[in-house]
């Protein structure tokens, strides 16, 4: 029989609370899924993007990966190693002056996830385009791997989550 993955077992518990925050409550809109096997290196990737029902200025993505190495301590059950993901949190927003509002962006950011590491901004445009407007495309890495034991604070992770977005659409 087959046995998930942790990998599985944390897209399946991600996919339930945000599809149900779609669905049935309507706070959220779901606009984008993917779910990879890249095969040039057998890692797994999981991505789901979604905006408040009722703003649509910053765009929220939970990101979900599992290399190659991270099956396969689970899957041989190598001794002192623990199975696990890498959870990435990405957030996308339209900004006008950058200087002003990307240290805005970390304030709230860090105010709401008190992150000992600074999130990254990428700031992109389009040439030619006036007036300039900027998409920022912030990203939180946690930098120790996710399991199981932690699917309990997915629900809690997803209303930080919301109130990021939240916070980053008044900006």
């Amino acid at each position: 029989m087959f046995d998930p993955t942790v990998f599985e077992n944390l897209k399946v518990a991600f996919e339930n609370q945000l599809y149900d925050l779609d669905n049935l409550s309507g706070r959220i809109k779901i606009i984008n899924r993917t779910d990879q096997l890249v095969m040039s290196n057998m890692s797994r990737e999981f991505t789901l993007q979604f905006e408040l029902a009722d703003q649509s200025k910053v765009t929220g993505e939970i990101h979900l990966q599992a290399s190659l190495e991270d099956l396969a301590v689970e899957i041989l059950e190598i001794p002192g190693e623990t199975p696990g993901c890498t959870l990435t949190l990405r957030f996308y927003l339209q900004v006008e002056d950058a200087q002003e509002q990307c240290p805005q962006v970390e304030e709230v950011l860090q105010a709401i996830w008190k992150q000992e590491h600074r999130p990254t901004q990428i700031i992109s445009f389009v040439y030619g385009e006036e007036p300039a407007v900027y998409t920022d495309i912030v990203e939180m890495k946690f930098h120790r791997k996710v399991n199981e034991d932690q699917m309990g604070d997915i629900p809690d992770l997803i209303q930080h989550v919301l109130k990021t977005i939240t916070e980053l659409g008044s900006i």
